[in-house]
């Protein structure tokens, strides 16, 4: 025997009973990839039967606040089209009549009606639990309401007047608090209902120039989270919607006095047209989906940040527990790029006052 055959037959020896351990090892790995497929296929199957059910806006009684322009005013039409009843509350009583008449072009049937209440809603609760049962009376019980009213102001920490912090405050998160806190025990008392809180991705991350902005939408996060451990049983589902910028007077508005820095990480992704926003929303929110993200970025952001918050099926935990991981690794990029942003703008800005000095 030559001594390639004799290596040859030593190897062969060597490998022959070890390959029995090789191809146990690979069968196991086979049954616990198809155990696991099987169970991801069951939960699946099961995560419907989990799942609330659907509200039917055909017939149904929706308050929309902040609904006489942007998001709020799309999120009316969107409802209307489904054949509900609106009520549509703000402080502007002529926005409100032009609101009411886009409104009522998108009627799919001649039953349907709109409604215009002219209330601050962030400022007292008494006034605002009146005007709600108003409604109630003329239109019957809250299906399901919308807290959009809300604004945004954005700038450097330091250069914000302090009331700004309060008037956001109590704006955009006392503005929710007090129509939900009037419509929930009705919605408890007949075991149905819907509470949207439209928030912003500026809700789920801090950034440059959102210091007063961002906590008012941080906070929605937690009454929402509250609230729906209370509802749920009850059969009352909360929604928060985290829109990304998008094309509303409101975000024009915030435009004219935004800091560079916060228009540059700002354009870092696309404005959204508000019928687009609302058609997610609603659909979220009909589902009884305690998270409404709108785009590839706010799927992640929403993925990201989940942390405690209730999922609707076990399906949506499954995602969010698989995708983790790779998120945060783009995300870790994302927020590489805004502080080199930042730091852009400062060395510019410290260049040009240097720059000036010299002259």
């Amino acid at each position: 025997m030559s001594t390639a055959e004799g290596w040859g037959s030593a190897f062969l020896d060597w490998l022959l009973p070890d390959s029995w351990w090789l191809l146990l090892g690979l069968a196991m790995l086979l049954v616990v990839g198809a155990f696991v497929v099987a169970f991801v296929l069951l939960l699946y199957m099961i995560s419907p039967l989990m799942s609330p059910k659907p509200l039917k806006l055909n017939g149904a009684h929706v308050v929309v606040t902040g609904g006489s322009s942007g998001i709020g005013k799309s999120i009316a039409m969107e409802c209307y089209k489904q054949g509900a009843f609106i009520t549509l509350v703000a402080r502007d009583e002529n926005k409100l009549v032009q609101a009411k008449k886009e409104v009522e072009k998108c009627a799919i049937n001649d039953k349907q009606v709109v409604l215009c209440i002219s209330v601050d809603v962030s400022k007292d609760y008494g006034q605002v639990e009146s005007v709600i049962k108003q409604a109630q009376e003329k239109l019957g019980p809250v299906d399901m309401l919308v807290n959009c009213a809300g604004t945004s102001v954005s700038g450097k920490f330091e250069e914000m007047e302090v009331d700004c912090f309060k008037r956001l405050m109590e704006v955009n998160y006392l503005g929710s608090v007090y129509p939900t806190r009037a419509v929930i025990t009705t919605m408890k008392e007949r075991r149905v209902g819907r509470i949207m809180f439209v928030s912003s991705q500026a809700g789920q991350i801090g950034l440059f120039g959102y210091t007063a902005y961002s906590p008012s939408k941080f906070a929605l996060r937690g009454l929402a989270e509250s609230l729906q451990m209370e509802m749920k049983p009850y059969n009352i589902y909360i929604t928060v919607a985290y829109p990304p910028d998008t094309d509303t007077p409101g975000f024009a508005e915030e435009n004219r006095s935004k800091p560079l820095e916060t228009r540059l990480i700002s354009e870092t992704s696309g404005v959204c047209q508000p019928e687009q926003v609302a058609k997610i929303v609603v659909k979220d929110a009909v589902q009884g989906n305690f998270n409404s993200s709108v785009g590839p970025d706010g799927y992640m952001l929403s993925a990201l940040t989940c942390g405690m918050s209730p999922v609707t099926s076990i399906t949506e935990g499954l995602q969010q527990i698989l995708t983790m991981s790779l998120f945060r690794t783009i995300a870790l990029f994302y927020l590489g790029s805004f502080d080199s942003i930042v730091r852009r703008c400062m060395i510019q800005r410290e260049q040009s006052k240097g720059a000036d000095k010299s002259e």
